[in-house]
């Protein structure tokens, strides 16, 4: 009994030990994975996913990002505030988000998309559901899906009602249009006591009919570290060559190529860091994309890095700094950025 004793005694203290032993930073990054893949698992079937760590981005990412323009900073946390006052949602008390992108494809040079998104946090979900409808002022409609209540609210409406303030700011002007781009009509449901379902009323309906979590793990290529703030896989991803002004053939050529895009955004004390892996069919197209990379990399590192302009003098050393490569039918980029040029770039925005 005593041996017994002794032996559950010392498995309990090299389990301590092991633990304590895996760095902290890893431990965080495997419970971030975590908290990413169930969330992803709640999404329906999507073309492209992408996991936000909200917490990080509102109370890290965006105060280093801003740090050279505290007018910026105050004014986008005024547009919460004012959010917050007018939906009764506070963005930043969401502690992480995925969101689902299923793309649709209208004409050969067009293509559309509609999202949804699954947030969770220190949030009560039915009451804030319950304040959106209050602040809608009875302009939604609903609808039953898998015994769950979808609130469907016109945005284009609420923005006309809720409009924001003029400002001087041009982070507050972005705000604003990008509030003003807004056409579909937005619905909102709440799933369990602390995650909210938002987007466009098909593909809420789509995850609340789902029965239990996806078996396919959306976020399994992704790499989600302690410092990511946003990781993302886009499958088809040669289909975002209808969404950019692609002229060139080459260039529209070499994005279509491109069958799966995954990339990470990730911030510390240096800077931020963007990482890129795109994936080709073939070997001859991956290292095609790479040589018209590092193209277009030598060419503006030449045009930004002898310009006089300060800013153009910071786009320079960020093409400069970016490393890429090809293995097989995959080419890397890693894109890093110092804070001294985030602050110069955001600085030149005032």
């Amino acid at each position: 009994m005593k041996f017994r004793f002794l032996a559950i005694l010392s498995l309990a203290a090299v389990t301590v030990a092991t633990i304590a032993a895996v760095p902290a930073d890893a431990r965080r990054a495997a419970a971030k994975k975590r908290v990413a893949a169930k969330l992803a698992g709640m999404l329906p079937a999507s073309d492209a996913v992408a996991f936000f760590d909200a917490k990080r981005f509102f109370t890290d990412a965006m105060p280093r990002v801003l740090a050279s323009d505290p007018k910026a900073l105050a004014s986008v946390n005024s547009k919460l505030t004012e959010i917050e006052t007018k939906t009764g949602i506070d963005l930043r008390r969401f502690d992480s988000m995925a969101v689902g992108v299923a793309f649709k494809k209208v004409s050969s040079t067009e293509t559309d998309y509609e999202t949804v998104a699954i947030a969770s946090g220190d949030v009560d979900a039915r009451a804030m559901v319950a304040v959106a409808k209050l602040a809608a002022k009875g302009k939604y409609r609903e609808e039953t899906v898998n015994g769950k209540t979808i609130y469907i609210f016109n945005s284009k409406e609420l923005i006309e009602e809720n409009a924001p303030k003029a400002s001087n700011s041009k982070t507050a002007e972005f705000i604003e249009k990008a509030l003003n781009s807004l056409t579909k009509d937005v619905a909102v449901a709440s799933s369990g006591t602390n995650t909210v379902v938002l987007g466009t009323p098909s593909r809420v309906r789509e995850a609340l009919a789902m029965n239990g979590p996806s078996k396919i793990d959306p976020t399994g290529s992704m790499t989600i570290t302690d410092s990511t703030v946003m990781a993302f896989s886009i499958k088809n991803a040669g289909m975002l060559s209808n969404l950019l002004p692609a002229d060139n053939d080459e260039l529209g050529k070499n994005v279509s190529s491109i069958s799966k895009l995954n990339g990470s955004l990730d911030m510390n004390v240096a800077g931020a860091k963007l990482n890129l892996a795109a994936t080709t069919a073939k070997a001859e197209q991956a290292l095609a994309l790479k040589d018209m990379l590092a193209g277009l990399q030598f060419v503006g590192t030449a045009i930004f890095g002898n310009s006089k302009r300060q800013d153009q003098q910071v786009y320079g050393r960020i093409l400069k700094g970016a490393q890429m490569s090809s293995k097989g039918n995959v080419v890397t980029v890693s894109v890093p950025v110092q804070q001294t040029d985030i602050d110069i770039l955001i600085g030149g925005l005032k």
